[in-house]
């Protein structure tokens, strides 16, 4: 639930698909009521990361820990015991033919169901704040594969946010979205936050990230290039030899917020 003081860990991770490593000895740590915000550009190991946190994808190398618990290896918490406290948005998700938006959204209850007949004390509470969360419940009976790219992103969250976790991983979660969902569903994993839940996110926007993270980790080819406050990680620095462009970093005069603006060869140059 979120408040419980818990806390996930990768220590020194190396993952790898087959023979080719792409995540090489990274270590971070998401607390309870702080957005951790993975950034860098494609094939630097955000969302293999992001699944090994969530127990989808098994190091070659070190260790993964929530609170004092192992999540891989001997005496490791239980899948149902991990579900409880962990749940993960990943960027590709089936599109069942013949379901509605509301037992979608009920799949995130599935750690809590006992007994034969699936007892849920507190499910349909959660499903129906989750579903007002996201903006779906107006279209709870459609079909979900009568739905669009960017409803069907806001009916997956729903369902991870009905899971009721104290830790919530989200892998692009504005992926399809138009920016009016855009700015809900960030405003969402901010409020998530500040009631406790530790998010870890993945998000290919910085400015998004500067706009609800507390915390970030810039990855480069698998390894970490700087992480921290949002604003010792965005800067011109660090950003530009990552992503292989010059950024321009500076504070927005609307929000006081950091923007990051990659300059091409035909952009004006800053003053």
């Amino acid at each position: 639930m979120p408040g419980d003081d818990v806390l996930l860990t990768g220590h020194d991770l190396v993952l790898a698909y087959h023979e080719q490593v792409v995540v090489d000895g990274v270590s971070l740590t998401l607390g309870a009521g702080t957005v951790t915000a993975l950034v860098g550009p494609n094939g630097s190991g955000k969302s293999t990361l992001l699944r090994s946190l969530a127990r989808l994808h098994r190091p070659r190398g070190g260790a993964v820990q929530l609170g004092d618990r192992a999540v891989w290896g001997a005496n490791a918490l239980s899948g149902k015991e991990f579900a409880h406290r962990v749940t993960l948005l990943t960027q590709h998700r089936p599109t069942p033919a013949g379901v509605s938006v509301r037992d979608v959204v009920s799949y995130g209850r599935y750690p809590y169901r006992s007994g034969w007949r699936g007892v849920d004390t507190g499910g349909s509470a959660a499903i129906r704040r989750a579903m007002d969360l996201t903006g779906v419940a107006e279209m709870a009976e459609r079909g979900v594969d009568e739905l669009s790219g960017g409803e069907l992103q806001r009916v997956w969250l729903a369902s991870c946010l009905a899971q009721q976790t104290a830790v919530l991983l989200l892998d692009e979660p504005t992926n399809h979205l138009d920016l009016r969902y855009q700015v809900e569903i960030l405003d969402v994993v901010r409020d998530l936050a500040d009631e406790g839940v530790a998010v870890g996110v993945v998000l290919h926007d910085l400015d998004q990230a500067a706009m609800i993270a507390d915390e970030a980790v810039l990855l480069s080819e698998g390894r970490i290039v700087a992480s921290g406050g949002v604003g010792r990680v965005l800067t011109t620095e660090h950003l530009s030899p990552a992503y292989g462009v010059t950024v321009h970093v500076a504070n927005d005069p609307v929000t006081g917020a950091i923007h990051c603006r990659p300059l091409g060869r035909h952009a004006p140059r800053p003053a």
